[in-house]
């Protein structure tokens, strides 16, 4: 079979997927094993010597994501947030991190919460704003210039989007690292690394996985310098994933575009119908013909993704009794599932950030739109909407 992939979905189903060279299986193997026999005192088989340092398993997931995001490089972590933590590990006492201003509420925490004692500044600007993440690279008399800019597209939970390319070379003219989170966007929607990021780094535990069923976390790299430290990293903290989580992934990836193309259908049709919902105040969703970055959705993603976020113009507990009264979209955190997640970021997932400059709005609500019928998602909003106390009706505009 020729190794040319044409297109991303052929690569997907493909990638790291070769049959068993002695039993033909079309599904890789998982090898479990801790240790691996040595030939003699230093010789391995192929660098494989302990579980924590290399796994074939591991090892082929690795070479999936770098496939997938154009990389020279791919390492996994445990999680997402321990992918962060080992970027994080690129910084030295002294140094400062810039982040989005609705960053992850977990990406925060650690930051501000973790690495602030270890003498790591992090400051939080508006990415879109081109002069002040100018301003934030450069510092001033009382920072230094930052190391490394953290950039979220779109971003969580409010969706901002921000243009990788005109970050990227700021931050390269001022000598700081471009790291995008593309867990929202998948390499499938936006490959960061084409357009100048120098890491990408995914929580494996949402789209890639797709089934809320493993958590990991991915980085890849075209930087042979940077790949190495983070391999050191990987190996001496040791926050490595099981076989069997990189398994899991590796079938998640092989379903990837086709999950992605529903569920952004989907959500297109539910972001549309909140819009014109009676009760609705602002719904936060960048695939909006009117949406004031279109031209940098088009030019930076193949689809506008499959989160939406909304307001009401009701009170907070009614935004509360209607988070709890789907019957389809299930009250959970995470994300990036076949079954579609509700819930309210203030009170879970953006808990941590809570009365601090990232706070978000309490009534916000953002939805996980999965890959079931449309239709039968956004019947199960309408009867969420009425018993939560929302008028029944749809605005004229």
């Amino acid at each position: 079979m020729s190794d040319r992939h044409d297109h991303f979905e052929t690569l997907t189903v493909h990638v790291s997927a070769d049959p068993d060279p002695a039993t033909g299986a079309v599904v890789p193997a998982i090898q479990m094993s801790t240790t691996f026999k040595q030939d003699a005192v230093g010789q391995t088989r192929d660098g494989f010597e302990y579980g924590r340092s290399d796994n074939p398993t591991r090892r082929a997931l690795e070479a999936a994501i770098a496939a997938l995001e154009g990389a020279a490089h791919g390492i996994a972590f445990a999680s997402g947030l321990a992918a962060t933590q080992n970027i994080l590990y690129l910084l030295d006492p002294g140094d400062r991190l810039v982040v989005s201003d609705d960053v992850y509420g977990g990406t925060w925490r650690l930051a501000d919460k973790v690495w602030r004692r270890y003498g790591v500044q992090t400051d939080a600007v508006d990415l879109r704003d081109l002069d002040a993440v100018a301003a934030a690279l450069a510092g001033d008399g009382t920072a230094p210039p930052a190391r490394m800019v953290w950039i979220e597209t779109p971003t969580n939970p409010l969706l901002k989007v921000v243009d990788i390319s005109a970050v990227a070379r700021l931050a390269a003219t001022s000598g700081a690292l471009t790291v995008v989170d593309s867990t929202f966007a998948t390499p499938y929607l936006t490959r960061p690394l084409e357009l100048g990021a120098d890491l990408v780094l995914h929580s494996a535990t949402k789209y890639l996985g797709g089934h809320s069923d493993v958590i990991g976390g991915l980085v890849a790299t075209s930087r042979d310098d940077v790949a190495a430290t983070l391999r050191f990293h990987q190996n001496a903290a040791g926050a490595v994933p099981s076989p069997f989580d990189c398994w899991l992934v590796l079938r998640g990836l092989r379903t990837l575009a086709i999950r992605m193309d529903r569920a952004c259908a989907n959500a297109a049709a539910v972001a549309t119908w909140l819009q014109r919902r009676a009760g609705v105040a602002r719904v936060h969703w960048p695939g909006f013909p009117d949406h004031p970055q279109r031209e940098l959705v088009e030019r930076q993603m193949r689809l506008p993704g499959a989160i939406v976020s909304f307001e009401l113009t009701a009170d907070e507990p009614v935004t509360r009794r209607l988070a709890a009264t789907t019957r389809l979209f299930t009250l959970a955190e995470s994300l990036g599932a076949v079954e579609s997640l509700i819930e309210l970021p203030a009170a879970m997932t953006h808990l941590s950030v809570a009365e601090s400059p990232l706070a978000v709005p309490p009534g916000l609500i953002r939805l996980s739109v999965g890959i079931e019928a449309a239709d039968d998602l956004i019947a199960d909003l309408e009867q969420a909407f009425v018993a939560a106390g929302v008028a029944a009706g749809v605005d004229a505009g």
